[in-house]
């Protein structure tokens, strides 16, 4: 697999601290920052412009990115430190990182369109639409269906290896269980579906699985990324990507080799973790999601939507909250409010993105640095009790 790793844990524990904030926010008291500063929104802001370099340099983070939406509208992005420690160039808005895991939500939602279009139905099992076997000899396997796959009930552990082969660990729809190996299978299936693949070009990735070169980035571009105004989004290098990418860094901060992406590696890895973005691209996308345009050959009815938002698997429950997952995103639910998200945790790239559907803000906010989930473990907690009830102010 080289140098990508994908995790989940980081950014499941950045939302659930996210939660907890979410419900002293509720109660902070905005009184001391209006007088500082202004309105709540300016003192916000001027407060963000000083923590985030202080706890860039606590962490041991090289650069950061971030994007803030008020009201479904882009309201505030800035970048902080550098892209490349050894280059020294500094991050910007156009600054693109490794969204890792949240490239998942993403391609949920270019799927949910394929289920209106009649190309997949959700509950319909993906081995009816190709002769290819995902997996030999468990039977199980004719059970997985879309809806599985997005909402992580199908059985499939995260990723397979020489120590863990691939297996469905119980009846799909069962329960949940991370699966980075159920959105490869499921974009296995979508290329079969709609687009081409490459025998010409194959390698071989964890446990000997054999993958070939496909169009998905292609057809995300067409289908997605362009549409919805995400132009410097995509899967594969190009130019104008190498000249805005960020650099990984190692906790101390120390840059990574650059690591651009093969085809055979956006075939195996492009629906679960391989999509290049910034902040603003990716809040353009949040956008869509909570103050959706009408319905389009791009853009999913309000029925689609609704049932991609809604809780199909409980993964979490306390007093305080809830935690389940949608189809592509984790659902937070307290008592006063309900959040949508994603983490993304690559090798040297640590990422979350959060949103109120109900109040119509979030954010964004991309690192380049192996501590950035330290980084987020403070900083998202401290955005997210401040964000939505300025948001409703």
């Amino acid at each position: 697999m080289r140098r990508r790793k994908f995790l989940v844990d980081g950014g499941r524990a950045a939302v659930g601290m996210c939660l907890l904030s979410v419900s002293a926010g509720t109660q902070s008291n905005q009184t001391s920052v209006q007088s500082r500063h202004g309105t709540p929104w300016e003192g916000f802001i001027a407060d963000l412009k000083q923590e985030i370099p202080k706890l860039m340099q606590e962490t041991i983070v090289p650069g950061l990115s971030i994007a803030i939406m008020k009201d479904a509208k882009l309201a505030w992005r800035r970048g902080f430190g550098v892209k490349d420690s050894t280059s020294k160039r500094p991050v910007d808005d156009d600054t693109i990182f490794e969204a890792a895991s949240m490239s998942k939500p993403v391609f949920a939602y270019a799927v949910m369109k394929l289920c209106e279009k009649g190309v997949l139905n959700l509950d319909t099992p993906l081995t009816k639409y190709t002769p290819d076997r995902f997996l030999e000899g468990d039977a199980r396997l004719d059970l997985i269906t879309a809806r599985h796959v997005l909402s992580h009930t199908s059985g499939f552990q995260d990723w397979r290896s020489e120590k863990e082969p691939l297996k469905i660990h119980f009846t799909p729809g069962e329960r949940w269980l991370y699966s980075g190996e159920g959105y490869s299978y499921l974009q296995s299936v979508v290329t079969h579906l709609t687009g081409h693949v490459d025998e010409s070009s194959c390698s071989k990735f964890e446990a000997g699985v054999r993958v070939c070169a496909s169009d998905i980035d292609a057809y995300m571009k067409a289908h997605l990324l362009g549409p919805f105004g995400m132009a410097s989004s995509g899967y594969v290098w190009n130019r104008p990507f190498e000249k805005h990418i960020a650099r990984g860094h190692d906790p101390h901060g120390k840059p990574m080799p650059l690591d651009p992406p093969t085809a055979t590696e956006v075939a195996r890895y492009g629906s679960s973790g391989a999509l290049l973005t910034t902040p603003t691209d990716y809040a353009r996308f949040l956008i869509e999601v909570i103050n959706p345009k009408p319905s389009d050959p791009f853009r999913l009815s309000k029925t689609s939507l609704d049932e991609m938002l809604r809780p199909q698997v409980q993964v979490e429950h306390t007093d305080d909250y809830t935690i389940s997952w949608g189809l592509g995103w984790r659902i937070a639910r307290t008592k006063n409010s309900e959040l949508i998200g994603h983490g993304g945790d690559n090798s040297g790239f640590h990422s979350i993105a959060e949103a109120s559907v109900e109040k119509k803000s979030g954010y964004v906010i991309m690192t380049n640095g192996e501590n950035g989930w330290k980084l987020l473990n403070k900083l998202a907690p401290a955005i997210s009790s401040r964000l939505y009830p300025l948001s409703s102010s």
